[in-house]
């Protein structure tokens, strides 16, 4: 089970990248499901998409990568508040961290 599901603080679907670009460890957009996610934002055309990425190097430059990739009139696109601690995985953190998270993201690109 993936750290979102059956918490209550999130309501929506979501989509796993398989990890974050890191050009140091030879990992590009075409080692990730970036591909996939576009397609299935321009099928299903989502009002927001909210990013959950690490503040980390990796987790920066993937959420630039797909702000230029995912930006659509008429989709906000967020990501998580930086609530989360450094080292912290999604899966070692309590409903009351992810919730105070997703509640102070902030815009990322869109409306």
């Amino acid at each position: 089970m993936l750290p979102l599901e059956g918490r209550s603080a999130f309501k929506g679907l979501y989509f796993t990248l398989g990890g974050k670009l890191s050009p140091l460890d030879h990992v590009g957009p075409e080692d990730l499901r970036i591909d996939a996610l576009i397609q299935r934002v321009r099928r299903d055309a989502p009002q927001e998409i909210v990013l959950a990425l690490g503040a980390d190097v990796e987790g920066e430059a993937t959420t630039s990568y797909l702000a230029e990739h995912l930006v659509q009139p008429g989709i906000k696109l967020t990501r998580i508040a930086q609530g989360l601690p450094a080292g912290l995985s999604l899966e070692s953190a309590d409903d009351l961290t992810i919730a105070r998270a997703l509640t102070g993201r902030t815009t990322v690109a869109g409306n």
